[in-house]
C-alpha cells in the first residue's frame, strides 16, 4: 500500500513465505513457475509501481495456497493499491482473524473500510493497530483522519457554512410543515 509500511519480505513476524508446490506450467493459461515465484514476481511487481499487474499473479498464488498469510497480504496491498477496496478489505480482514495481532493487517483492514465509507470500522481497526504500534505514525495518522470524519459526520465541528461542499441551502432553518389547502399548515386547526 502507498503507506509507507512495506513488507519486502512478505510476511509477518515469524512467518516464512509460501513454499509453493503447483509445478511449472501446470494449467493453460497459467504463468510459469510454481506459487512461489508468483509470489516473488508479484511483490516485485507491486514495489515497482504496477499493482494491477502484481494482483493478477497473486490472484493465482493465492489460489493456489488461500491459507498463506504473506499471499492474502500482498494480494491485499496491490488490490488497495489498483483500487480494489472492497477485495483488499476481505483479504486484510481474512489475515486479520487468522492472526489478530498483525498489526498491519488491522491497519489495512482501516484503511479499506475509509475508503469504502465505513468509518465505524476504520476506526476500530485503526485504533487497534495503533494500540498495537503506537510508535508508527501512519497510523496514527490515518485514525486521526477517521475520527475526524466521524466527528464531522456527526456535527461536532457545528454547521456547515454557505457554501461549503455538502451545505444544503434549507440547512439551519425550521422544517416547514406541509401547507393545508386553505393555506394553514396541516395538523393546524384555526376553529379551536
Amino acid at each position: 500500500m502507498e503507506d509507507g509500511q512495506e513488507r519486502p519480505d512478505g510476511g509477518g513476524p515469524g512467518e516464512q513465505p509460501p513454499t509453493g508446490g503447483v509445478p511449472a506450467q501446470g494449467r493453460p493459461g497459467e504463468p510459469a513457475g510454481d506459487v512461489y515465484d508468483w509470489f516473488r514476481r508479484g511483490a516485485k511487481l507491486l514495489a515497482q509501481g504496477h499493482p494491477a499487474a502484481a494482483e493478477q499473479l497473486l490472484a493465482r498464488a493465492a489460489e493456489a495456497e488461500p491459507h498463506s498469510r504473506s499471499i492474502r497480504e500482498a494480494l491485499a496491498r496491490a488490490q488497495f493499491d489498483a483500487g480494489s477496496y472492497a477485495a483488499a478489505l476481505e483479504n486484510f480482514r481474512a489475515v486479520a482473524l487468522a492472526d489478530p495481532s498483525d498489526d498491519y493487517a488491522q491497519f489495512g483492514w482501516g484503511v479499506a473500510a475509509a475508503r469504502l465509507g465505513d468509518f465505524e470500522t476504520s476506526a476500530e481497526h485503526l485504533a487497534l493497530a495503533v494500540a498495537m504500534r503506537p510508535e508508527t505514525d501512519h497510523y496514527r495518522s490515518a485514525l486521526r483522519q477517521t475520527r475526524a470524519t466521524l466527528a464531522a459526520r456527526a456535527g461536532a465541528f457545528g454547521p456547515l457554512l454557505p457554501g461549503a461542499p455538502g451545505y444544503r441551502e434549507d440547512q439551519g432553518r425550521e422544517p416547514s410543515l406541509p401547507r393545508q389547502a386553505g393555506g394553514e399548515p396541516e395538523g393546524v386547526d384555526d376553529d379551536v
